[in-house]
């Protein structure tokens, strides 16, 4: 497993680099987010979709949610639903992923061939300087084998098969639960995952 350490205050995206060109070498890279460590690959790859999912033993039923490094490479991406550009003002960065619809670019079974994705802007600085660096969101399943505990530091990662695994070492994340999953591109808001962020807030957010 190779390892790359950074500073989380001092972290920019040239900062990265290696990070990136491991990526578009077909290889998984493994980050720090504002709740766990997450997994990344190149969503536009075939073979770098399969070895996520391979290393993780994820079923392929189950899409993969996506971190941006801002709102605006997120609305380059694709397009936030009026409510979902309200739920993004209120709580982005931070804990909270909008399914929006996948743009054509990506590997269909990095969102199970759904047509859609979950995506957020985390905050934490790693996490944005990665897909700021990348150019565009990146996939962030939590970074453990399916149905095993979450990884919140790089030395919880040991479990996972290392050979096409790169390690971004920025200490520990804050742990806790994951992000709250919230579908809210028509009609009423549904809530798809409950997590960090409570449903009472996500409702008092829109009806404001």
């Amino acid at each position: 497993m190779r390892t790359l350490t950074i500073d989380p205050a001092s972290c920019r995206p040239s900062d990265l680099a290696a990070a990136v060109q491991w990526l578009k070498s077909g290889g998984v890279v493994a980050f720090p987010t504002d709740t766990l460590y997450g997994l990344a690959v190149d969503p536009t790859s075939h073979s770098a979709v399969a070895a996520l999912f391979e290393m993780k033993g994820r079923p392929a039923s189950m899409a993969v949610p996506f971190v941006a490094a801002s709102r605006a490479q997120v609305e380059a991406w694709t397009t936030l639903s009026v409510d979902a550009a309200r739920l993004a003002t209120a709580f982005w960065p931070g804990p909270l992923s909008l399914i929006c619809e996948a743009p054509r670019s990506l590997v269909p079974a990095i969102h199970a061939e759904l047509g859609s994705v979950a995506v957020r802007v985390p905050a934490h600085p790693v996490a944005q300087a990665l897909a700021e660096a990348w150019g565009s969101p990146l996939p962030a399943t939590s970074a453990n084998i399916s149905g095993q505990p979450p990884a919140v530091r790089a030395s919880d990662l040991s479990s996972l098969p290392s050979t096409r695994l790169l390690v971004i070492d920025a200490g520990p994340a804050a742990g806790g639960a994951p992000s709250t999953i919230v579908d809210a591109r028509q009609g009423r808001p549904q809530l798809i995952r409950d997590g960090a962020i409570a449903w009472d807030r996500v409702l008092d957010s829109i009806q404001r």
